[in-house]
């Protein structure tokens, strides 16, 4: 069954995990292009697609913003109790929200979706609870790899979202 929400964290899983900074102090942020396929796959099968974060960072923001994301939540520190407020919001249920999380700060939340996965990165005590345990670490395009199984499991042409980009294929 398809999600009706995909939710991610950024650091360690659209990143690398690591923080870069410049001689002044500005923060920069290395995402991978293959992750954009990810958001376009699932506005194609109208599944509502956002970030978690507990970073505030303006690179984040500016990357949500770029691919039109549907949510994108930075600075948060209780995850639970802000997808809890959303799944109300959207009159859904947790086994509908599917999230990839890859450290401690996800755990609970990892916990409560109705499907879990992490990068080849997260450390043991994140594989231990999720559902998937994804083949490419953070920052090697992971949330596209995600969004890709979950097509892939409900027997979907990844091929034909690609080809119909600009239509609905699932109503």
């Amino acid at each position: 069954m398809l999600p009706k929400l995909i939710l991610t964290d950024i650091d360690g899983v659209w990143t690398d995990g690591g923080m870069y900074y410049d001689e002044t102090g500005s923060e920069f942020k290395k995402f991978n292009t293959y992750d954009s396929a990810g958001v376009l796959f699932s506005r194609n099968l109208n599944i509502p697609c956002g970030i978690i974060t507990g970073e505030n960072s303006k690179a984040v923001m500016r990357r949500g913003e770029k691919l039109k994301m549907d949510y994108v939540f930075l600075g948060i520190k209780d995850k639970v109790s802000t997808v809890q407020n959303l799944i109300k919001e959207l009159s859904i249920k947790w086994e509908d929200v599917a999230y990839i999380g890859d450290d401690i700060n996800d755990y609970k939340l990892l916990l409560k979706v109705g499907l879990s996965a992490c990068p080849k990165s997260a450390p043991k005590y994140i594989k231990k609870i999720v559902d998937w345990k994804l083949k490419k670490k953070g920052g090697e395009g992971v949330f596209r790899e995600f969004v890709e199984k979950i097509i892939i499991k409900n027997n979907i042409k990844i091929e034909e979202l690609f080809l119909n980009e600009n239509k609905k294929i699932i109503q």
